[in-house]
């Protein structure tokens, strides 16, 4: 029984899915379409960048769930996957989007849109060069949580992200991460400062929260019968409702992704399909569970592959 999952921000390269562009009628339309919608030349600075330009969160966003929903379109109308056979759709971060547009929650359109919003929403929360994140790598999360607790009059910093055993991504302003990380070294715990614009998934969130409340408000969701995985609950949801509510709340609260892969192993998942840019998720997933498959779909031999292990 598998699952899908669709990757984050950090994922993207220049250049991804132009195979599967090159090849496909269908997802040069999803792309042309894309960049109509936004009248804004998406398809060129996923392909051509530069780098810096498809790293601002404005284009991060909208790229990398354009990239995992036309493979995704892929996948169902050019060779037959069967999507009523999936358990669970859970996506990381803004991959929890492309998980409730490719689940039918949510219509192309309305996403590219909203995520277009959300990424200058984050962008522009904290001025640009005054916050960022750093990766955490080795730790137990309730070590850290210790950490933040006890030092909370030295430095203002917040578990973003709890990807892994063993990986967290912290979120904070600069100056307070540097603290973090002379206490970090102290106690010879690695970290990584993430090339990232803004400390997301954290209180210095506020103003996107408030620009995306009334964004999330506005859209249309459609009841669809798949089930959702939310980062913020690491459970399964399935009402319009709960799903505006925790969307809202995403923006700020820290994604639980080990407690999302958990939930899913524990009620009938043994295979995830990573469906996207990269293979991001993929490794995380192989260090939540060992003993689960895991299949990243970015090629054509990708999805060959992958024929050849499931039943579509």
């Amino acid at each position: 029984m598998f699952s899908l999952i669709f990757p984050g921000q950090g994922s993207q390269t220049v250049g991804m899915c132009r195979e599967l562009y090159n090849k496909f009628e269908l997802i040069k339309k999803i792309f042309k379409s894309a960049d109509e919608i936004l009248d804004f030349p998406l398809t060129r600075i996923i392909f051509e960048g530069p780098k810096q330009e498809l790293d601002f969160t404005e284009n991060t966003q909208p790229s990398v769930f354009l990239v995992g929903y036309s493979i995704f379109k892929l996948l169902k109308e050019e060779f037959k996957f069967d999507d009523t056979k999936v358990l669970f759709f859970a996506g990381h971060s803004l991959g929890e989007y492309t998980a409730l547009s490719s689940a039918g929650f949510l219509n192309f359109e309305d996403t590219l849109r909203v995520l277009r919003i959300r990424g200058k929403a984050m962008q522009s929360a904290v001025p640009k060069g005054e916050g960022g994140m750093i990766a955490v790598l080795g730790s137990k999360i309730e070590f850290i949580e210790k950490l933040l607790e006890e030092n909370a009059n030295k430095y203002q910093c917040f578990i973003a992200n709890d990807n892994s055993d063993g990986q967290l991504v912290l979120s904070g302003k600069n100056e307070d991460l540097e603290k973090l990380c002379s206490d970090l070294r102290k106690n010879s715990i690695k970290n990584i400062v993430l090339p990232v614009s803004g400390p997301f998934h954290c209180k210095l969130m506020n103003k996107a929260t408030e620009i995306m409340k009334n964004e999330i408000e506005k859209l249309n969701f459609t009841l669809s019968e798949k089930i959702l995985v939310s980062n913020v609950t690491g459970k399964s949801i399935n009402e319009v409702k709960e799903i505006k509510n925790l969307l809202i709340k995403q923006i700020e609260s820290r994604v639980k992704w080990r407690d999302s892969i958990k939930h899913m192993t524990q009620n009938g998942t043994t295979n995830f399909i990573e469906i996207g840019p990269g293979k991001v998720l993929s490794g995380l997933v192989k260090r939540i569970d060992r003993e689960v498959k895991v299949s990243a779909i970015n090629t054509e031999e990708d999805i060959n592959k992958l024929k050849d292990n499931y039943e579509f």
